[in-house]
């Protein structure tokens, strides 16, 4: 079995949503193809408000905030194939896909990479002990309690203060479990300063900087976990350690791009984030394959990566549809992390874009800090920023008029 389509977007979560809808809007015959029975990716799961903000100007849960765009596709006539997996991508966009029935290819004039990211789990951390139930990646047991109603613990302590961690230490706590402490080793929180507010701080559950699990006890089930401080180089401070009896230990440590099938089709990845290396028009190395979303770099709002979807969504209908309209030129402008700046995205500009939007996170946290645009080494662009974290990407949009020809742009945070 065969199908072409103008544009294929793989993922259902929030990008792949946004992109599906945007390129359907641009007359463009869509295939949207994603891995779960329904739509909606990790949304489904994120029952708390938050969302919504700034693609729809209202505050909305997750199940609402993709429910806005699943009905938003299916009103467009979009081709939608759930319970279907990409399990090949080649260069000229031939699609292997899987289905619990079926195996078989289908192809597109252009592709969008929507596939998300998943959790670092605690073999990643290797951390010591035997390997006894009741340790969760934080996605895991959020998916337990909303999705499955099963409580995964009663006496819990949370390792990495993520975002999902942070938002799961309130939901035990609601559902009646004790959240004994957030443990993290970095010397600043790695969520957002409102879930630490709101699911810390309001339910007074302690959060340990500066440290981390070193051991975990228990042979057939969680009994607790060693906890040791750490030094301004990351490294065990001797006699610090102190265990914490608990039944459950939830890893909050961070995501990873599924980048897989982007790897194998050739892309150009970044060390630094994890995707794909894309221009203004989210394109990455090959055209016609455009990347968005938590596969892209790591979101800390859905709308973020919905509006990038968007964005990825109607440049891959223009390419599918009229190929020279959005055909790589060679006259690129590189755009690279300079001092404070973890990475920047995307990655270049073409020379005839007038507003590049930039996505960026810095290093670490600061207050009454300048962002700077250098072309050349020569300032082209300022902006001041109250407060940076690095748990919260800056979003700016710089004139391209003014950095004059072609030059190499730094962004810096000092």
């Amino acid at each position: 079995m065969t199908c072409t389509y103008d544009v294929a977007v793989i993922g259902g979560g929030p990008a792949g949503l946004a992109a599906a809808a945007a390129a359907r809007e641009e007359d463009a015959r869509v295939c949207l193809i994603e891995r779960n029975t329904e739509l909606g990716g990790i949304l489904n799961q994120c029952i708390h408000d938050g969302f919504g903000l700034h693609a729809f100007g209202q505050v909305l849960t997750g199940p609402e905030f993709a429910d806005r765009y699943a009905t938003r596709v299916r009103n467009n006539e979009v081709e939608i194939r759930t319970e279907t997996l990409v399990v090949g991508l080649t260069a000229d966009f031939k699609l292997t896909c899987s289905t619990p029935g079926n195996r078989y290819r289908l192809s597109a004039l252009a592709v969008v990479l929507a596939m998300g990211c998943r959790e670092r789990t605690r073999a990643m951390l290797r951390i010591p002990g035997h390997r006894p139930s009741g340790v969760y990646t934080a996605g895991t047991a959020q998916y337990l309690i909303n999705e499955a109603n099963i409580l995964p613990g009663r006496r819990v302590v949370v390792l990495g203060s993520g975002d999902v961690g942070l938002i799961m230490a309130r939901r035990l706590t609601w559902e009646g479990a004790e959240v004994l402490a957030v443990i993290e080793k970095l010397p600043y929180p790695s969520g957002l300063q409102r879930n630490i507010t709101q699911c810390l701080e309001d339910y007074d559950i302690p959060l340990y900087l500066s440290h981390t699990v070193i051991d975990v006890h228990g042979r057939d089930r969680v009994q607790g976990v060693t906890v040791v401080g750490l030094d301004g180089e990351g490294k065990a401070i001797p006699g610090t350690e102190f265990l914490i009896e608990c039944d459950t230990l939830l890893c909050s440590v961070g995501l990873i791009p599924e980048n897989e099938l982007s790897y194998r089709a050739g892309v150009e990845l970044d060390s630094r984030t994890g995707g794909a290396k894309v221009g203004g028009d989210y394109m990455t190395s090959i055209p016609g394959l455009f990347s968005c979303g938590n596969v892209l770099h790591i979101h800390d709002l859905a709308d973020w990566a919905a509006l990038e979807g968007e964005e990825a969504g109607r440049n891959a209908a223009r390419y599918a549809l009229s190929t020279d309209a959005l055909s790589p030129t060679p006259a690129r402008i590189p755009v690279e992390p300079g001092t404070g700046v973890r990475y920047v995205v995307p990655h270049f500009a073409h020379s005839d874009t007038e507003t590049l939007r930039l996505f960026l996170r810095v290093m670490e946290p600061g207050r009454d800090r300048e962002l700077l645009v250098l072309a050349d080494e020569h300032e082209v662009f300022s902006k001041r920023l109250v407060r940076t974290a690095p748990a919260e990407i800056v979003q700016v949009e710089v004139p391209l008029s003014a950095t004059g020809g072609n030059p190499r742009l730094k962004v810096c945070v000092k």
